[in-house]
């Protein structure tokens, strides 16, 4: 079966990008809140832990490195967003059980 480039594939990519603080990857945290996809130009709405995240450039070039070594892939746009606020809330059952919370 030949690779699609779709949100999913997308998110499926993200996996592979984890929080260097929390060791957790970026899908599992909840802070991934959606991806677009339009003529190779694949946009993503994520947040951070929190607006301070001494990290978060580096999981922003992350993100970008990641997405755009997908084929398809011209562009990637991060549009980072404060609302909703991430929360512990968001996190998966899985990162809860490896993050013990």
């Amino acid at each position: 079966m030949a690779f699609r480039l779709s949100a999913d594939a997308v998110r499926n990519a993200l996996r592979d990008v984890a929080d260097p603080e929390m060791r957790v990857n970026i899908i599992d945290l909840g802070l991934v809140y959606g991806v677009k996809i339009d003529k190779g130009i694949v946009g993503i709405e994520m947040t951070l832990t929190s607006p301070a995240c001494p990290v978060g450039p580096l999981i922003l070039e992350a993100v970008e490195g990641c997405v755009m070594k997908l084929p398809g892939v011209k562009k990637v746009s991060i549009d980072i967003v404060w609302e909703p606020p991430w929360s512990i809330d968001k996190v998966s059952e899985e990162a809860r059980l490896e993050l013990g919370i």
